[in-house]
């Protein structure tokens, strides 16, 4: 017989209950939309304005998705979006990382007031700042170019996101960057060789953040993009909610289309995110 015992079961507080309770509740509130979403998507035109929107589908209208690739132009669009998106936050990535070691490892004023300008420019959102932007890229030339789009992007996330990795500079240890120097290793090697490796979370919760905001942007799209060929999938998914169309089920299936890719990256950056998010909470 084996001496080893079993340990005694944790029995469940009623703290814990109500909690368990109450974020199954939470969690059924946000994903019974999505379900709603996905259900009309399959659904023809006639089931949903004559039948109960609410009930299934009596037969799977995959057509619904071909149509919305056609309409939504998803052969360039979906590119566009991927393309925009993927730049964008690759550089807010290195340019945030970058900034916020420097600030971190230096304590000169420069280098304070420069921390508090990134974290004065999360105050002030990008909407209210329409005008000047779009002055200053039509200046540039920015308007109607892949650079100039995803140049808005990168600079309209930068505060965040050095206010952000700012936060996260206290998990590198100093004394790695210090062994690294005395052996001979450049800034750059220590960046890209020490601190970024070091960093895996707080990364990943800066793209998930930045690709969430990026992929579903409109107002910046829609401002600085006219040129059928550079618009995003957000922009096209508009005509499809226009007075003039009346096809809901193709809609949702442009929306099913526009939120699979990024619930995909949040599910294979899932880990790394939850520990990005609880690492402050667990040095606290």
């Amino acid at each position: 017989m084996s001496d080893e015992r079993k340990e005694p079961r944790r029995r469940m507080r009623p703290a814990d209950i109500i909690v368990q309770a109450l974020m199954t509740l939470i969690a059924a509130v946000v994903a019974l939309p999505i379900l709603e979403v996905v259900n009309l998507s399959l659904k023809t035109k006639r089931e949903l304005y004559v039948g109960d929107p609410l009930a299934l589908p009596l037969r799977l209208a995959w057509e619904n998705y071909g149509i919305a690739f056609e309409r939504l132009r998803l052969g360039t669009a979906f590119l566009n979006t991927l393309l925009y998106t993927t730049i964008s936050v690759a550089v807010t990535a290195i340019l945030a990382s970058a900034a916020a070691w420097a600030i971190a490892r230096n304590k000169g004023r420069l280098f304070r007031l420069s921390y508090l300008y990134f974290v004065l420019g999360i105050l002030i959102p990008y909407q209210a700042l329409f005008i000047p932007i779009y002055v200053m890229g039509y200046s540039l030339h920015l308007i109607n170019t892949v650079f100039g789009i995803v140049f808005m992007y990168v600079a309209v996330g930068m505060s965040f996101c050095v206010f952000l990795m700012a936060s996260f500079m206290t998990q590198v240890p100093l004394e790695l960057e210090e062994s690294a120097r005395i052996d001979g290793c450049s800034v750059y090697r220590i960046f890209f060789s020490i601190v970024l490796p070091l960093l895996k979370p707080a990364i990943a919760t800066l793209v998930i953040l930045q690709a969430f905001g990026t992929w579903n942007d409109f107002l910046m799209a829609s401002l600085f993009v006219s040129d059928t060929k550079l618009k995003t999938m957000t922009v096209f998914l508009r005509y499809l909610f226009s007075t003039t169309s009346q096809d809901y089920t193709t809609a949702m299936a442009a929306i099913v289309i526009l939120f699979v890719p990024i619930m995909t990256l949040f599910a294979a950056l899932q880990k790394y995110f939850i520990k990005g998010m609880t690492v402050g909470a667990l040095k606290g």
